[in-house]
């Protein structure tokens, strides 16, 4: 029974081995470690260190190679032989004119042989029908019961195989149709392998290097182009019809056609029908060769086809060949009846000429048949005929690795429908043995198996000068492992062979694809064998131990003897497979693995191994001997001897090539030569006596080693001669082994001789040097012995040891059982001398040593006595002794004083650094230790606690706790623990209680702390809240004291000490009555301060309100004040207190600060003074001749103001550009109110212009600075400002007082009623034309010209506004300014007739007012004098106007952009938006103009000090009148407005932001 795929069962895994590195780094070594578990299985698996992972040396490119092709059922013995079986008797019936179908049986192929096999075994044909036993025959080959099988299988047997065996038995046929396959339509047609013809080629004829396979290489046969070329081979075609009989056709070989049937003859037009065509089978690769029946018979045919156009009949046939002797043809007799008569009933043999008549052959022939004939018995010889020797072919494409990796991936995917690398091991594996068992399937792949290393380049590193190695390479390329290096490591029997034994010692590579496979073969000369998987797919490999090698080579014979009897070697040429459970199942131990890329495979000596490939691969393989290998190597050679097979080395020249050098020899290796040497000197000593005694006596001495192989061959068993040979004179030709000496020849004896390499006395020389070098290791192991057991009872010095393992180390002993125990004993000897060195000197060194670590007495006595039982002797035991005896006098005095405690600390202590010096560790030092420690943390304790004693932190207490609970227990200790801990306790509470009066936000009294403190006093340690808390108090109670000092002072305390003591007291951690107190004073004098500061600051000044306040104390030099400015503006001058050299304890003091007041106004007055002369004195820059000089004016922008548009400051006389500064508004001051001004009173035109270095702020009121004081006066706190403040005001009612003297004197109130006549008069001038009014203006409000002639009225004047929107200007407005340039001719003055002596006094006044920063009307109306007493300016009215128009201008075009912008943000819906500000915001507001900003800021200013309108100005009386508003800081709506107005509009347009504003100023 054959197994099936589904039946196949995995054998046991072999052992799998993983080395550690330190054992891979002895390849050898490690081999036979593992032999005796992996030689049970045969084979094994070694996976190397992961991190061992050679490079892929082939250089891919150049690799090129021819596989072999391999037919997966023809592999498999038991197949193979159904295969044969199958084609002998295809040629039986195909002889006899008829094509085999194999018929089909329950839908499978009817397997003939088993059918044949099963009628022999059952007793025979004959038998089986007697006993009717073909229902047993169907049973035995696996078919179902019933059905009639049995009668079917008969049926079958009897028309196709019965006819056979009786050819095969020599028996006449009975009743046998001739032709039993011309009805079977359904039976499948069977192709012949022809496996034994087409088969036979070797391995590749391209290897030189082939040593496994010694047979002559057929010739090639020609192909159809060399018939085509050849007119004798073209002769040699057969014409014409009827049977062929295989081997007298030439066929041309067909190498692309795979599997198609070709016809052996072609049908000839003219001849008679023929019968069936034998159908034969053709395969790419293989040739249709066949051997004739005999010489003579292909001859004879060859030469009667090449005459035979027409059809060939037997008797023309016949007539032919014998057509030069018609004699000769009367004398044909039948062979079965004797008689030559009825000759055209008479049939002539095409293979051996005898004669038949069609009625004698039985069955009878009905007429003689066309075409060639065969007599039965040349049919039977044709059967009968031995197959040769079954091979491989080689395939005709040449494959790189990319080619050939391309087809492999493509075959196995298609076939198994996946991706290669999806497919199971165990599907391949089941698939495989599937394939190789079936009969009908054919699979054939290619296997690039044998291809030598030396010529394609190793997969290994190698070190040669080819190319140069990277240092990784050469690591690899030395490595034990490589194979090139394991076959001569010095352990390996192999590296004493020189030559280069393809595949043995130098490695063949294998490059395979799926089902490939290798058969079941062993190693040559039985050796070790070791694969390597660089990469690819894995190898499943089975292998069989050597004990079961004959088992097996029984089973296979036994289950295939026709291989067998045809071919006795043929297990040695790896050409048989057989399945592995068929195997076991005869009881053969067959084990398997899978090899995967970077695992080794090895094969122990004679075990059987095969395999085959997962898929494409790259695998290395060579062969290897150790000394263990020896005997089985001598048996390997008899074995060889007994089936006569050719050795790839001789095993003699082997053992004496090593045992001539025997120095050389690793001692295991020289002592398996020995016993090798031995046994081979006494075979020979017997051979030469068989010899002497059968009478040769010729000798001559041959050197073998260099004679060639095939010349020292025995004949008869072709062994390998090396020690001695037989040879004859007469017979040079040939020799015999001594084993064979009968075989040589028939010559006498005396013509033979002995051909010999050593003599007889040279070879025992020779054992003996061998056994000098084997037992120097047994003399050297009995010293070793007798030291380390010391036989002798004498111990040997370190010295003598040393000396016995220097000895092994130079005579290179193996690394034996006994050379560990002296290594181990030496290195145990000379650490117990270091130790015990280290234990006398107070340290243990080297790797003994711990840190702070002793030898512990039982450790010391157990080290005595290692170093007693040592092999060894060593004087420092007495020094050992000595220490124990210390210690154990140490010891019973320490016990003495543990028991008679308690002693005195410092007898503890002594005695425990007595321990110390001991340098062993003795238990009851331990004891005195914790005694020692116990007193100490007591007396720490008692420190601790101690009233005297300076008090411990809770860390300290903490520690002691720690501390006391590793220490030895006692009552003291655990009284002292629980107060400890008692004090701890109460200790955390209060620091938890001080920490949450620290941190909590409700601050409590200082009361409640100081009792919290008090009650914290008692407790012995050191808190640190508590200690905060108390320093805390401390800071409270010098708070209240600083508190009382100040508010019980002289003077109220300066804001300044208040916001101190404030922020101190915020950050105290305690509740203060008198914070709060303080808190309410100082916000309260922020607000004054704040108050005070909106109505003095302009909006973004950078003065400070104590210096706006402050005279400006060096204004006497124009550059000194003009950068003074310039770095107010950029924030980094000095205030103006610190410039009138007060400090800030100056400021506590009000005399101080008034003192410095009027020092300052002196100042202030003469430097102004000195400021006018210097600027009065400069060029003008509306002169055409001005050049720029030093002496020039500098604008605020930095440039020289020159050309039209420049204005003079009246105050300091110097020189401005208009478009940088705030200048007078013309149309401001000529607006209506009652009683308004003509337009021709020019002397109260607006054109008065202070510069921003003279004015500093707002100027104010008096009556505002009056409120501010009255305020100041409720403040329990003293501010700098406010002694500033009163200075200031007294210093304005004082010039206010001798203003008003001024004006009341008769001159001066003479003057000013001429000005008001005048005014009257030219108000009553009749006007005979209404001019156009502004929508706004009061009818009453006419404007006369000095002439008497009708002016028309000033347009667009809103009342208040100091500018209109422009969207808002009426159409006429813009022809105001032109009203106004128009009216510059008809002005004319002065009006008045200033005397000196009343100018200068006004004109001082004029001069002391201007530097007040105050607002009084008397200041206007001196300036209204002066103006009347001087010609009118004309040219600052023009510049006024040419500003004031372009402003105007400006201003529409940033205005409208202003409505977009608001249209916009409605649209947009944005938040805040106010429409009525909105409406409002262009009247106050010009975007590039300094009015705007001032009128901003008065507006800011009036809405917070609860104005309810804008200033108005004073009237133009001498007397004038101020009415108060509600909250007495602003004068009446209904006011008459004076020209102070446009003073107090004027600001200084900045160009630099100030980047520092003061605390006190809000924007």
């Amino acid at each position: 029974m054959e197994p099936g795929s589904d039946d196949f069962l995995p054998p046991p895994e072999c052992p799998v081995f993983e080395p550690s590195w330190a054992e891979f780094r002895d390849p050898l070594g490690y081999i036979a470690k593992i032999r005796p578990i992996a030689e049970k299985s045969g084979i094994c698996k070694i996976r190397p260190p992961a991190d061992w992972q050679p490079p892929f040396a082939v250089e891919v490119d150049n690799f090129r190679f021819t596989p072999r092709i391999q037919r997966l059922n023809e592999l498999e013995a038991q197949t193979r032989v159904k295969l044969n079986y199958l084609d002998q008797i295809a040629k039986f019936w195909e002889i006899q004119g008829s094509s085999l179908k194999i018929p089909n049986v329950e839908r499978r192929i009817l397997d003939l042989y088993s059918l044949s096999k099963i009628v022999v075994e059952e007793g025979g044909y004959e038998a089986i029908c007697k006993d009717r036993r073909w229902a047993r025959v169907a049973q035995r080959l696996n078919y179902p019961p019933g059905k009639n099988i049995g009668s079917l299988l008969r049926s079958h047997y009897e028309r196709i195989v019965y006819p056979y065996e009786m050819y095969q038995s020599g028996a006449n046929l009975v009743q046998c149709n001739t032709r039993p396959f011309d009805n079977e339509e359904k039976d499948k047609e069977y192709k012949p392998h022809s496996i034994p013809l087409r088969q036979s080629v070797q391995p590749s004829k391209f290897n030189s290097y082939g040593r496994r396979a010694k047979r002559l290489q057929p010739d090639p046969e020609p192909t159809e182009e060399d018939i085509e070329k050849n007119p004798e081979l073209k002769k040699l075609q057969i014409y014409g019809a009827g049977p062929k009989m295989m081997g007298l056709g030439l066929m041309a070989k067909d190498k692309t056609l795979r599997k198609k049937e070709l016809l052996c003859s072609l049908p000839d037009k003219e001849g008679p029908e023929c019968p069936p065509t034998v159908v034969v089978k053709e395969e790419s690769g293989g040739d249709m060769k066949v051997e004739p029946a005999s010489p003579k018979t292909y001859l004879e045919s060859k030469e009667e086809l090449s005459h035979s156009p027409e059809p060939c009949t037997k008797m023309t046939m016949r007539l032919r060949r014998n057509h030069s002797n018609a004699q000769f043809i009367e004398s044909y007799v039948c062979r079965m009846c004797s008689r030559g008569d009825e000759d055209d009933k008479l049939l002539l043999c095409d293979g051996c000429d005898d004669n038949y008549h069609i009625f004698c052959l039985l069955p009878p022939l009905p007429e003689i048949p066309k075409g060639v004939w065969r007599c039965p018995k040349c049919v039977m010889a044709e059967c009968k005929r031995p197959p040769e020797a079954f091979g491989f072919e080689q395939a005709t494409r040449e494959y790189t690795l990319q080619s050939f990796g391309e087809m492999a991936d493509t075959f196995k995917a298609d076939y198994f429908n996946m991706p290669v690398h999806m497919v199971p091991t165990e599907l391949v594996e089941k698939e495989f043995w599937r394939l190789v068992n079936s009969i009908e399937e054919d699979v054939t792949v290619e296997y690039g198996a044998d291809i030598h290393s030396k010529e394609f380049g190793s997969g290994f590193p190698v070190s040669d000068s080819k190319r140069h190695l990277t240092p990784e390479e050469e690591e690899y390329a030395t490595s034990g492992w490589n194979l090139n290096v394991m076959p001569v490591l010095e352990q390996s029997v192999l590296c004493h062979i020189n030559a280069d034994i393809s595949g043995m010692k130098v490695p063949w590579l294998y490059v395979g694809m799926v089902f490939s496979a290798f058969c079941w073969h062993i190693e040559d000369h039985w050796s070790y064998s070791i694969n390597y998987l660089h990469w690819g797919e894995p190898k499943t490999w089975y292998g069989v131990p050597s004990l079961a090698a004959e088992h097996l080579e029984e089973v296979m014979k036994k289950l295939t003897p026709e291989l067998f009897d045809s071919q006795p070697d043929l297990l040695h040429q790896l050409v048989t497979l057989m399945n592995p459970n068929t195997l076991m199942s005869h009881g053969v131990p067959v084990v398997r693995t899978n090899q995967c890329a970077g695992e080794f495979v090895i094969t122990f000596p004679r075990a059987y191994h095969s395999g085959f490939n997962q898929g494409y691969n790259f695998a290395e393989a060579v062969n290897f001997c150790t000394a263990d290998w020896l005997p089985a190597g001598r048996q390997c050679i008899e074995h060889y001897r007994r089936l006569r097979r050719y050795c790839v080395f001789s095993h003699e020249e082997l053992i004496c090539k090593m045992a001539a050098c025997p120095e050389k020899l690793d001692l295991n290796l020289a002592a398996a030569v020995h016993k090798e040497m031995f046994i081979m000197v006494q075979e020979e000593r017997r051979l030469r006596k068989a010899l002497l005694e059968k009478g040769i006596t010729e000798a001559e001495r041959e050197a073998f080693e260099l004679l060639p192989d095939d010349e020292r061959q025995c004949i008869k068993c072709k062994t390998t001669c090396f020690l001695s040979a037989l040879a004859c004179y007469d017979c040079p030709d040939g020799l015999v082994c001594l084993s064979h000496i009968n075989d040589l020849c028939k010559c006498s004896s005396s013509r033979q001789y002995l051909r010999y390499r050593y003599t007889l006395d040279e070879l025992p020389a020779m054992l003996h040097k061998l056994k000098v070098r084997a037992e120097s290791f047994d003399t050297w192991a009995n010293k070793v012995r007798v030291a380390l057991e010391v036989e002798d009872g004498r111990k040997r010095s370190l010295e003598e040891l040393r000396a016995l393992e220097s000895e092994a180390r130079e005579r290179r002993f193996p690394n034996s059982e006994l050379l560990q125990r002296l290594k181990n004993c030496l290195s145990e000897a000379e650490a117990c001398v270091s130790r015990a060195l280290g234990l006398v000197s107070g340290q243990e060194p080297g790797p003994h040593r711990v840190a702070d670590v002793q030898m512990t007495l039982a450790e010391l006595r157990a080290f005595l006595d290692q170093m007693s039982n040592l092999p060894c002797a060593m004087h420092q035991i007495g020094d050992v002794k000595g220490v124990l005896e210390q210690v154990e006098a140490y010891q019973a005095e320490a016990r003495e004083a543990l028991a008679s405690l308690p002693s005195s600390p410092g007898l503890l202590q002594s005695l425990l650094e007595r321990g110390r010096q001991l340098g062993v560790e003795v238990p009851e030092a331990q004891q005195l230790q914790r005694q020692v420690e116990q007193a100490r943390w007591l007396d720490e304790v008692k420190r601790t606690l101690a009233p005297s004693a300076r008090r411990g932190t809770l860390a300290v207490m903490r520690g002691l706790l720690v501390a006391g609970a590793s220490v030895a227990p006692s009552p003291a200790v655990d009284k002292a623990r629980a107060e400890l801990q008692e004090l701890l306790t109460i200790a955390e509470r209060w620091e938890e209680k001080a920490h949450l009066c620290l941190e909590a936000r409700q601050k409590h009294p200082p009361a409640t702390l100081e009792a919290i403190i008090h009650e914290a006093e008692n407790i012995p340690v050191h808190l640190p809240n508590i200690q905060a808390l108390k320093e805390a108090l401390a800071k409270a109670r010098a708070w209240i004291a600083d508190v009382d000092e100040i508010q019980n002072g002289d003077h109220y305390p300066c804001l300044d000490d208040l916001e101190g003591l404030v922020a101190v007291g915020r950050d105290l951690p305690v509740g203060l009555e008198e914070l709060r107190q303080l808190e309410l004073q100082v916000l309260t004098a922020h607000s004054w301060r704040e108050k005070a500061s909106k109505t003095f600051l302009k909006k973004n000044s950078c003065y400070t309100l104590l210096e706006v306040l402050c005279p400006c104390a060096d204004a006497g030099s124009d550059s000194t004040k003009r950068s003074r400015w310039m770095e107010k503006e950029l924030g980094l001058y000095k205030s103006d207190t610190e410039l009138l050299g007060l400090s800030a304890q100056d400021l506590r003091d009000p005399g101080s600060v008034i003192v410095a007041f009027k020092e300052g106004e002196q100042k202030e007055k003469e430097g102004i003074l000195q400021l006018r002369r210097t600027n009065s004195a400069k060029p003008s820059p509306l002169a055409s001749s001005t050049t720029a000089s030093s002496a020039n004016s500098i604008c605020v922008c930095g440039q020289v103001p020159a050309g039209a548009g420049a204005l003079r400051c009246d105050l300091c006389q110097d020189w401005f550009h208009g478009r940088c500064v705030s200048v007078p508004r013309l149309l401001n001051s000529l607006r209506p109110s009652p009683p308004s001004s003509p337009l021709l009173a020019w002397w109260e035109w607006d054109t008065k212009f202070l510069c921003p270095l003279c004015m500093r702020s707002r100027r104010p009121r008096l009556e505002t600075i009056l409120a501010l004081l009255v305020a100041l006066q409720r403040l329990p706190v003293r501010l700098p400002e406010g002694e500033a403040l009163q200075c200031l005001t007294e210093r304005a009612i004082s010039w206010q007082g001798r203003a008003r003297q001024a004006l009341a004197s008769e001159d001066v109130s003479a003057l000013l009623g001429r000005l008001t006549e005048l005014r009257q008069r030219l108000q009553a001038e009749p006007r005979p034309e209404e001019p156009p009014t502004l929508p706004s203006a009061p009818a009453s409000d006419p404007l006369r010209e000095g002439g008497g002639k009708d002016m028309p009225k000033a347009q667009g004047l809103e009342n208040g506004d100091s500018v209109t929107s422009p969207e808002k200007v009426a159409p006429g407005e813009g022809s105001d300014l032109e009203l106004l340039s128009s009216l510059l001719p008809q002005l004319t003055g002065p009006v008045l007739e200033l005397p000196e002596a009343t100018r200068a006094p006004l004109e001082e006044l004029m001069l002391e007012g201007d530097l007040l920063e105050v607002t009084l009307d008397e200041n206007h109306s001196i300036w209204q004098l002066l103006q009347a007493g001087q010609p009118p300016d004309l040219e600052r009215i023009r510049t006024l106007l040419e500003l004031e128009k372009a402003e105007r201008h400006g201003s529409r075009g940033r205005g409208r952009a202003l409505e977009r912008r608001r249209r916009r943000k409605v649209d947009r819906g944005g938040e805040g938006d106010d429409p009525a500000r909105e409406e409002l915001e262009p009247k106050r507001v010009r975007s590039s103009g300094p009015e705007a900003e001032e009128a901003q800021e008065e507006e800011e200013l009036e809405e917070e000090t609860g104005a309810e309108g804008p200033p108005q100005p004073l009237p133009t009386t001498g007397s004038p009148s101020t009415q108060e508003n509600q909250n007495g800081l602003e004068p009446a709506p209904g006011a008459s407005s004076g020209p102070s107005a446009p003073f107090s509009t004027l600001t200084p347009r900045l160009p630099v932001p100030c980047p520092q504003q003061p605390p006190q100023q809000q924007s």
